[in-house]
């Protein structure tokens, strides 16, 4: 009886390898410019907008930094509140920028700032825009001006 149920077996065992394979199951990935971002955390707050060059865009390639700075009485960084790189797409690039509220200090002058850099090389920088109180803001499309 063992001998039977080993060859059973065995058969059994050979006919699930000979079978075809259960066809993969699709799911569509999202591209990285479709993804949701994810739930902004109550203690923090976000600076959204569009950067784009005088052309309307930003070479696919390029590189972007935005900044959240603290600025002194010369113009000088004094601290960074919040940064962010990106890589731009071809076209308009929109950008989220979070920062804790806690960390910005009261009476002091706090600028947002970015440049683009094309081969490593600065191609467009943004313009200081003020940024007078820590809540989120929606900025609109912020028009980068070449890097003299």
């Amino acid at each position: 009886m063992s001998l039977r149920f080993f060859c059973l077996f065995a058969l059994a065992l050979l006919a699930a390898c000979s079978s075809k394979p259960p066809a993969p199951v699709h799911v569509p990935s999202e591209s990285p410019a479709s993804s949701v971002e994810t739930p902004l955390p109550a203690n923090l707050r976000e600076l959204t907008g569009v950067l784009a060059s005088s052309q309307g865009y930003l070479p696919a390639g390029s590189e972007v930094e935005l900044a959240l700075l603290v600025m002194d009485a010369r113009d000088r960084p004094q601290q960074t509140l919040s940064s962010l790189s990106l890589h731009g797409t071809g076209g308009a690039l929109p950008f989220h920028l979070r920062f804790d509220p806690q960390n910005f200090p009261a009476g002091a002058r706090v600028e947002l700032h970015a440049r683009v850099a094309q081969g490593g090389q600065l191609a467009w920088r943004l313009r200081p825009l003020p940024i007078a109180q820590a809540q989120s803001q929606a900025l609109g499309e912020l028009r980068l001006v070449p890097a003299p």
